[in-house]
């Protein structure tokens, strides 16, 4: 489920639509996390699928450590890709805002940890990467886990209002990652070998 200050919004032909901040979100918010209405497919199951809802399933999913392909049932699925992304994935099944996001800014995720199958070149932003590979979760992991630690122990701190859909387990875990008693889990750990 996708943060619920948050809208979809058409940015531009190129683009399309977009999922938008209608609130101020502070870094280390939770902005996704994986709920019950999230369908999962099995490789399997995908490839049982007519032409048309594999292609659907392509543009619209990611997928996970296991090579599942994750459906996020509302507008999360609208998250547009960006080399300077605003949200990461972590390890734990939701992604975390790791700068603030203002009012009617988008909310972006680097479509390179959401193990994409096929390489892409994506919009031009003045950034040296420019093309997003299936194995940019083993180059770049250690750079964005210096990012969701940097932001991480915020999580307790702040209004959470899709705290509540984390698993108990998952809390335990966060709650153990900032007491110090457990290391922050790479988001290494969400790659899917292709």
């Amino acid at each position: 489920m996708i943060h619920p200050h948050t809208e979809l919004r058409f940015i531009s032909e190129e683009i399309g639509h977009g999922v938008v901040a209608t609130k101020f979100i502070p870094a280390g918010t939770i902005t996704w996390v994986l709920d019950k209405l999230d369908r999962t497919f099995s490789i399997q199951d995908f490839q049982k699928l007519d032409k048309l809802y594999q292609n659907i399933l392509e543009y619209y999913t990611y997928r996970n450590s296991k090579g599942q392909y994750v459906l996020c049932w509302d507008h999360g699925r609208f998250v547009n890709h960006s080399f300077k992304s605003n949200c990461l994935s972590t390890a734990y099944d939701f992604e975390i805002a790791i700068r603030d996001i203002h009012p009617g800014e988008q909310l972006t995720d680097d479509y390179g940890y959401l193990n994409v199958e096929t390489p892409f070149r994506a919009a031009e932003e003045g950034t040296k990467r420019k093309t997003v590979y299936p194995d940019d979760l083993k180059n770049y992991h250690k750079v964005w886990d210096k990012k969701i630690a940097s932001v991480f122990p915020k999580i307790n701190k702040l209004e959470q209002p899709l705290g509540h859909l984390l698993q108990p387990a998952t809390q335990k875990e966060i709650d153990a990652v900032i007491a110090g008693e457990k290391e922050l889990a790479s988001i290494l750990e969400i790659y899917f070998p292709q």
